[in-house]
């Protein structure tokens, strides 16, 4: 059985991508909150699925080295990530370095550690959750929408650098979507994208025929929030 490994998994978009692929892989489950990662996992077996869980930081480079070394893993999905949504006068530096350290180095260490035996073994796919943030700005995003940009960057310059080896690389941006992610709850939440929409353009991405790459899908509410 193949295997998914999704960070950030233990709520929101995470869990709900992780349950999505349950169906057809079996998942490793990584994020901070153990109790809640054994409810995913419960709910995937529940379900019929496999899951597997590691509490781990992604923003820690040698325990994520420790934690993922012997994985063989055929999905990732770089999911973790932190909004602090306040004015730059007012961001601290610890919540810029927060937003730095998960969003785009967690990003860097998860995928650093796995892309190797995706390599030797020709095939694999990377999945990184962007967001359209990362090209459109927004009053109080200037660390949040940085990292996005950064997230674009990255992958759309790792998919050139190891498509020939088989492996692909796709950037989900979705908009705004229903989570508690960031606290920013403006504007309701009805005409939102949920997280299951955001799951399954990820299943969408890593079931194309294999010709074919999906390098970045843009995910937006078919409804806009009218004041």
């Amino acid at each position: 059985m193949s295997t998914a490994l999704v960070t950030g998994a233990s709520r929101g978009i995470g869990r709900a991508i992780a349950e999505r692929l349950a169906e057809r892989y079996e998942i490793i489950a990584v994020a901070r909150a153990a109790k809640a990662l054994e409810e995913v996992a419960r709910h995937i077996e529940k379900s019929g699925g496999r899951c597997r869980t590691i509490v781990l930081d992604v923003s820690d480079h040698a325990a994520v080295a420790k934690a993922l070394a012997s994985l063989e893993v055929d999905v990732l999905v770089n999911n973790a990530g932190v909004g602090i949504i306040k004015p730059l006068v007012e961001l601290g530096v610890d919540e810029w370095r927060q937003q730095m350290s998960v969003n785009l180095d967690g990003m860097f260490y998860v995928t650093r550690a796995l892309l190797p035996g995706m390599i030797a073994r020709g095939s694999g796919h990377i999945v990184n959750i962007g967001s359209l943030a990362g090209r459109n700005p927004f009053v109080g995003g200037a660390c949040y929408s940085a990292t996005k940009h950064a997230v674009i960057g990255f992958s759309e310059s790792l998919m050139l650098e190891v498509r020939d080896a088989g492996v692909r690389v796709t950037v989900i941006m979705p908009g705004s979507v229903d989570t508690e992610f960031g606290g920013h709850t403006a504007g309701g939440a009805s005409w939102k994208l949920t997280p299951g929409d955001v799951a399954e353009g990820v299943w969408y991405a890593i079931n194309q025929p294999e010709r074919a790459l999906v390098s970045r899908v843009e995910m937006r509410p078919a409804r806009v929030a009218r004041g």
